[in-house]
């Protein structure tokens, strides 16, 4: 296929974060353009914003149902090739259903839908339709990331016998969504989260890295779930300890009350021969850690690092990488498999992004951590994905 990939956007209007974020990533490579969009439930903001764009007026939808109608009576040259949901959670499931059914790939935010019964549904749509679905946890895209995966693929760790992982902010230590401020609104009204606050808003990253780097599954949970800040309707601090299918053991802390943390992601993993540690706000670092001599660090853009790592890497060493480069990395995998989706043929065997398996695996993890709260932090098997 030579030309650029065509999406629409549903969400991501005028007042939004993560929609910018997401057209930074996906024109980063100049493989693909915006054409289309429904950017809001209001039709004029949408308009608006279509403006702001600089897009298409005839283009620009005042509802995405509009929209998946529109797109999908456009002729094969301009039809869109996958779209991308930068919504708030509740708007996910019904936006991703309608345009699989209409035959489009989907990129979606995290996480996936707003409770467990729609991601298995949605899983359930995917597998019929055989679209490429896109889960954008994009933290898995870092370089170090794809490094700390491959010590411990290659068993240079040994047997993991210990996780530790954190998620904290500050952001929300007061009650920010009094002042009517639109990311803290929807992120703590249970209508527009889920069942969930921080521990759907971040916590998710938190237990995807837990995932993708180590390769565990959580076999049961113990969850502590708290609501410190007075008048908030769901909680801004989690505290779980896990048990991972073949022994080992965890412990995920995630909380959006933390005074003076910015984005404190991180991971530790502990085996029988060597650790790593990872922290997201110094991302071109892995630390790698011995019993009998010093630790090691590794860093971005050295001819020392896995084949995983350096394709994911942009830049030489020394010029920093981060969040919107391994935002952009996720799409630069997932175009690949697009194109050959549009193509008809296979996605090719070493793309690797998120994919719904992924966002139904997040949604389980929330629903026991909730189920394991309310039931005044018992352990919990994790719930059938």
């Amino acid at each position: 296929m030579n030309r650029k990939l065509r999406f629409g956007m549903i969400g991501g209007g005028r007042g939004a974060f993560i929609g910018a974020v997401h057209r930074i990533a996906a024109q980063m490579d100049g493989q693909a353009e915006l054409v289309a969009g429904a950017f809001s439930s209001n039709p004029e903001r949408s308009r608006v914003s279509g403006r702001d764009l600089f897009l298409d007026p005839a283009r620009t939808h005042g509802s995405y149902a509009e929209m998946a109608e529109a797109e999908a009576a456009m002729p094969r040259e301009r039809r869109l090739d996958f779209v991308v949901i930068v919504t708030p959670n509740h708007q996910h499931f019904s936006p991703a259903k309608l345009f699989l059914e209409r035959g489009f790939n989907v990129v979606c935010d995290k996480p996936v839908t707003f409770d467990l019964a729609e991601a298995k549904a949605l899983r359930a749509l995917v597998a019929k339709t055989k679209k490429i679905f896109v889960l954008t946890h994009n933290y898995t895209g870092n370089a170090m990331v794809r490094q700390a995966r491959e010590f411990v693929r290659t068993g240079a760790l040994g047997t993991i016998r210990k996780v530790l992982a954190e998620y904290s902010v500050g952001w929300l230590a007061t009650r920010l969504e009094a002042t009517q401020q639109k990311q803290a609104a929807w992120r703590t009204d249970p209508k527009c989260s889920g069942a969930t606050g921080c521990i759907g808003d971040i916590g998710t990253h938190a237990e995807n890295l837990i995932r993708f780097v180590t390769g565990l599954h959580i076999e049961e949970l113990c969850a502590d779930l708290t609501t410190f800040v007075a008048g908030r309707r769901l909680d801004d601090d989690g505290n779980i300890l896990l048990r991972f299918k073949g022994g080992a053991r965890g412990v995920l802390h995630t909380s959006s009350i933390c005074v003076g943390e910015e984005n404190a992601l991180n991971f530790r993993v502990y085996g029988t021969k060597a650790a790593l540690e990872w922290h997201q706000e110094h991302p071109n670092e892995l630390i790698v850690k011995f019993a009998d001599r010093p630790r090691q660090v590794w860093r971005r853009g050295n001819g020392y690092v896995c084949a995983d790592a350096a394709r994911n890497t942009r830049i030489p060493g020394g010029h920093p990488e981060g969040y919107l480069e391994a935002f952009g990395n996720l799409y630069r995998d997932a175009f690949r498999a697009i194109r050959a989706e549009v193509a008809g043929k296979l996605p090719p065997r070493d793309v690797s992004f998120p994919t719904i398996d992924d966002g139904v695996a997040g949604m389980a993890f929330i629903e026991t951590v909730v189920r394991s709260a309310r039931r005044g932090s018992k352990w919990v098997k994790l719930v059938e994905r």
